[in-house]
């Protein structure tokens, strides 16, 4: 774990730490070296005649404000790719809020690396980062106590999420997510698990998700995460798409796209990080998580191109596609999410669900797509103080033809090929009741961060939800 504290006078910071500052901070100590570096107009760094520190680094006051591209971040990861010290000390004295949650969600989120899994030799002596030192004035110390408690927490449940997403899929089953998350909601009394297996699956009438599913020899699960802060009072649902592998099914994905598609479960490991994060911050609120967990698998009983599934709602759908298996999962998730609680507060899903929404949006904003006003704009409103931005995509009844289908309800996939994202929210609209406030959260692009051409779990969209929720039930 990484742990933290504040400072308000450089001498109180371990020695031979990693000084991060501000080119211009007024508390840095006046010496040739710190003159000669306040010189470069860019990063100035260096980790020699810098005693007391390990290494000092001033960063362009214009990046501590910049929170829209990450300007600070950027600078920072290729500093701290192989850290110097285990002790960060971050100049906190003049720094954009929103900027300074994405640094601190950032620098916690050390915890994890891939060679935690365990799967590859690394150097077990290497340097980590182990402890945040925060450089500031006395009158912000108990503004940014607050702020660092709450990224810290956040970034456990980000690591939680990552960790589970990270793990190769040959692990990562269905009910691999289901034991794991047992175990991770052990840690808390509030939070309560409910499974269901895939004979209740098909007795409770989950018709496309057992559809999605019972190709595999991993069979599917349904996974849901009861937590009440408090004794009554309405019950906000998140659903997390948790295929945990996706080869296309019979509509098979080539060997290139099928590279990442562990990841496919992002939706559902955030969902659980979501709720160990609300659990740790003991929030005043009841919310249930639904993971819907399955291998979209090839082989004689994988789901066939024609198939008409019913959903629990009694909806049927032709799978006229299965390689879009993830819209099938959520619909399902949905509807057994509304029966469950008709008197939702909100239910939010979120999915690695179209490539589509990346063509739109790119990687750094989540998809938006709801009818409810009131949550766009909460959502929107949250995105941009978090720092974990979404963008709004059209979602009415111009969409209907893309889920029109001759034999079923509705079809899974348009035959057009338009408006891709779109059309598959607007499939999953039919699956919430109209008085739940419901909103989908397309996290293709947002659920992995992608380096030098590797790709690696996220963890968003949990910052941008917890923020929502903290306004929320504020």
């Amino acid at each position: 774990m990484i742990t933290w504290q504040l400072i308000t006078t450089l001498s109180d910071a371990q020695p031979q730490s990693h000084l991060i500052a501000r080119t211009t901070s007024t508390l840095l100590p006046e010496t040739a070296l710190i003159a000669e570096m306040r010189e470069q107009k860019t990063v100035a760094d260096t980790r020699f005649g810098c005693a007391p520190f390990a290494r000092v680094t001033l960063l362009p006051d214009t990046l501590w404000q910049d929170s829209l591209t990450e300007g600070l971040l950027t600078a920072l990861r290729p500093l701290l790719a192989s850290p110097v010290s285990a002790n960060v000390v971050l100049d906190a004295t003049e720094i954009d809020d929103v900027v300074l949650t994405q640094v601190l969600r950032f620098l916690f989120n050390q915890a994890h690396r891939l060679s935690d899994l365990q799967l590859k030799k690394s150097d077990e002596t290497a340097v980590r980062l182990r402890h945040i030192t925060a450089l500031c004035r006395p009158e912000q110390q108990q503004r940014l106590e607050t702020i660092f408690h709450q990224q810290q927490v956040i970034a456990r449940g980000m690591v939680a999420a990552r960790r589970l997403a990270d793990t190769p899929s040959d692990r990562c089953t269905p009910q691999f997510v289901v034991e794991e998350a047992k175990k991770l909601c052990g840690a808390f009394p509030a939070l309560q698990c409910e499974i269901l297996d895939e004979k209740q699956i098909v007795a409770q009438g989950l018709g496309l998700l057992h559809a999605v599913g019972k190709g595999a020899s991993s069979p599917p699960r349904l996974l849901a995460i009861h937590y009440n802060g408090v004794d009554d009072g309405p019950v906000r649902c998140y659903v997390g798409k948790g295929i945990t592998f996706d080869t296309g099914g019979l509509w098979l994905k080539e060997g290139a796209g099928m590279y990442t598609m562990k990841y496919d479960m992002c939706g559902a490991a955030n969902v659980l990080g979501l709720m160990l994060t609300v659990a740790e911050l003991g929030l005043p609120v009841r919310i249930m998580g639904v993971l819907a967990l399955a291998e979209n698998a090839i082989g004689p009983d994988a789901m066939q191109p024609g198939t008409v599934a019913r959903a629990c709602n009694g909806l049927t759908v032709e799978i006229n596609n299965t390689d879009a298996e993830g819209r099938l999962v959520l619909a399902d998730a949905i509807a057994w999410a509304s029966q469950r609680h008709p008197d939702a507060h909100f239910i939010i899903d979120m999915a690695t669900l179209t490539g589509a929404v990346v063509k739109v949006l790119g990687y750094e904003l989540s998809g938006l797509m709801t009818q409810d006003e009131p949550l766009r704009q909460a959502l929107t409103s949250a995105g941009q103080q978090s720092g974990d931005e979404v963008w709004s995509l059209p979602l009415d009844a111009r969409l209907k033809k893309q889920t029109d289908s001759a034999i079923a309800d509705l079809c899974n996939t348009p035959t057009n090929n338009a408006a891709i994202s779109a059309s598959a929210a607007w499939l999953l609209h039919y699956f919430c009741p109209p008085d739940i406030p419901w909103a989908h959260l397309d996290i293709s692009g947002t659920a992995l961060w992608r380096e030098s051409g590797r790709s690696v779990a996220s963890g968003r969209p949990i910052p941008l939800l917890i923020e929502h929720l903290l306004g929320d039930i504020a």
